[in-house]
């Protein structure tokens, strides 16, 4: 039986650019476009006749287009796409969160949706109150609630929190007893975002875990991730979404062979062509350069070797409290090891357009093989870049250990390690 079809959807922004004295645009937050709109609109209301004093130029940005698909009951389906492709619009449109411009969502069932931290609680209720809030938004009586009441707390592991405001809880805490609401109260269909990506290790098995057990209950799943293996391990079938159009619906092998294909080609593409990222500009790169001990520019390096890390960045004024953060991955997605000037202690300010950001690796603790880089920045905690795929480094054989003998075994991380007999 058909849950959800969707045909023709579409859902359409209007982005406003600020216009400069040199004819160049800037380019400002959804947040700052509603606002400025207002204000557009207000002023002509009171002043019809007066000049558009804030020189905003609107600009159609459509989100989604032509997406057509069904989903039928019990069916555990992935969406998987870069960044900015419309995965977390597509949530909304179906968790009726926000509506569509164009076509119709047709929808069987109760549905729970877990998209960000935040959504669907009250902040000043506790978080006893909130999981009744929840349970009556979805339609469900006092009784239901209270018999899966227990079971919700103890999954989340919130007991001694219980009766405090949630707007104290970390945002872990808050993850996991919005999972554990929305999981456990019976919905017909489940949505959850990639927002599990804040709890930790434990809890995101567990999560799977459940998923895989309302999955099995006849329940419909719909399940947003970067996580490749979580998406193999959970998903029959899977969505591709590339600049806001529907790629591909069907077997998740395929898909995600085809997805990663894709992600790979785009790290042969110039950095700063690239569209498919996130943040709101404040910085942006532009280019990365590998150099070696002699401070020459490579492709490839050997397995043990001194690898400098050379990041060209573009912004337009000086920036304090910057986060860089370079994860290795390899072509599956799966991050082997992350440098992050903040947990190595080293906050870096005055950072400026004429900065180049360099962070050195004095041993890369790599086996032999084929590896890509993500890139992320952040400016006072908010979100300025992020790039997946941005440029390929080949690892060769090297003698890690000093020894002559190159590891076989197939492992993608070498440690340095002692033996002793006690």
């Amino acid at each position: 039986m058909t849950v959800i079809k969707v045909e023709n959807l579409g859902k359409r922004y209007l982005i406003g650019h600020d216009k400069k004295a040199n004819g160049a645009f800037k380019y400002n937050s959804m947040r700052d476009s509603i606002y400025h709109s207002i204000r557009v609109i207000y002023q002509k209301i009171r002043h019809p006749l007066s000049p558009n004093r804030e020189n905003i130029t609107l600009e159609e940005f459509w989100a989604l287009q032509d997406i057509n698909f069904e989903i039928n009951q019990g069916d555990k389906v992935g969406i998987i796409g870069p960044n900015g492709a419309g995965k977390t619009t597509l949530l909304k449109l179906l968790s009726r969160i926000t509506q569509p411009t164009t076509g119709s969502i047709k929808i069987k069932g109760r549905i729970a949706s877990l998209l960000e931290v935040g959504t669907g609680f009250h902040q000043e209720l506790s978080g006893r109150e909130n999981i009744y809030l929840n349970g009556a938004i979805l339609g469900m009586k006092r009784v239901e609630i209270k018999k899966k009441f227990d079971e919700i707390v103890a999954f989340a592991e919130v007991e001694k929190f219980l009766d405090t405001p949630v707007k104290r809880y970390s945002s872990g805490m808050y993850v996991r007893l919005a999972f554990a609401v929305a999981a456990h109260l019976e919905p017909e269909i489940l949505i959850v975002d990639e927002v599990l990506a804040v709890g930790d290790a434990a809890f995101q098995k567990k999560s799977l875990g459940k998923m895989e057990d309302v999955s099995k209950e006849g329940r419909t799943v719909i399940f947003v991730s970067h996580n490749m293996a979580a998406i193999k391990k959970l998903c029959s079938k899977i969505i591709i979404l590339e600049h806001g159009k529907l790629s591909y619906y069907n077997s998740v092998e395929t898909g995600i062979k085809r997805y990663l294909q894709s992600n790979i080609k785009k790290s042969n593409i110039d950095i700063k062509s690239r569209k498919d990222r996130k943040g709101n500009g404040t910085l942006r790169f532009i280019d990365l350069k590998y150099n070696d001990l002699e401070d020459k520019e490579v492709q490839s390096i050997q397995s043990g070797s001194f690898i400098r890390i050379n990041l060209h960045i573009k912004t337009d004024r000086t920036l304090n409290n910057v986060i860089f953060r370079i994860s290795f991955a390899d072509a599956e997605g799966y991050i082997k090891f992350v440098c992050n000037n903040f947990h190595s202690g080293e906050p870096l300010d005055n950072v400026t357009n004429s900065t180049i950001i360099s962070c050195v690796i004095e041993k890369l603790p790599l086996n032999h093989g084929l590896y890509y880089l993500h890139l992320q920045c952040l400016v006072n905690k908010e979100l300025a870049d992020e790039i997946e795929y941005v440029k390929e480094i080949y690892v060769e054989k090297g003698d890690f250990y000093k020894t002559g003998k190159h590891p076989f075994i197939k492992t993608d991380i070498l440690v340095e390690h002692d033996w002793e007999i006690l």
